[in-house]
């Protein structure tokens, strides 16, 4: 598969996963892809816990409301930190959102299917919170997202967008697409 194929496959799957371990080899290849992604001013925030125990992800699933990948047997959760990159700024957000982009990707590539859940644990109910309590996460990590990793038990279902004509314009805004 090239990797204009996994973009193009990708999806957020929602649905039931397949009763079938993730091979530990494949979680690693996932994770590296997300660590190879770009961090501002090369000052990475982004860091990474993989879950595949049973007993462990029962008791992170026991935290998550609404229930969400009940069935993932396996869950990558995104950690960020707060590292000032350049002057006062960091780029914490724009690189875990490159890491999860490469996760998903690599996750495609290999033949499982996932979902970016970042506003379902990061809302003031704190499930992020509640969920890097149980890893074990210190306090300067954020628990940002997790993505659940699987096998698809369902067909995925592909969202509408918006037509690339609405979308992109050359040369300055609105200026259509010359052939």
């Amino acid at each position: 598969m090239t990797a204009s194929d996994a973009i193009k496959n990708r999806t957020s799957y929602r649905g039931k996963y397949e009763n079938k371990k993730v091979p530990r080899e494949d979680l690693i290849k996932i994770a590296e892809a997300g660590l190879a992604a770009p961090s501002g001013c090369n000052k990475p925030t982004t860091s990474l816990i993989v879950v595949g125990d049973a007993d462990l992800l029962r008791k992170l699933r026991d935290v998550i409301k609404p229930p969400a990948a009940e069935t993932a047997p396996a869950i990558i959760c995104v950690l960020t930190q707060k590292i000032i990159a350049y002057r006062d700024r960091c780029f914490n957000v724009q690189d875990y959102s490159a890491a999860i982009q490469n996760m998903l990707l690599a996750a495609v590539e290999l033949g499982y299917q996932s979902c970016w859940y970042e506003g379902h644990i990061t809302d003031a109910d704190m499930i992020g919170r509640k969920m890097a309590k149980i890893l074990g996460v210190p306090e300067d990590y954020e628990l940002v997202c997790f993505l659940p990793i699987g096998t698809a038990s369902q067909s995925s279902a592909y969202a509408d967008k918006k037509p690339f004509e609405k979308r992109v314009w050359f040369n300055g805004f609105g200026n259509q697409i010359c052939s």
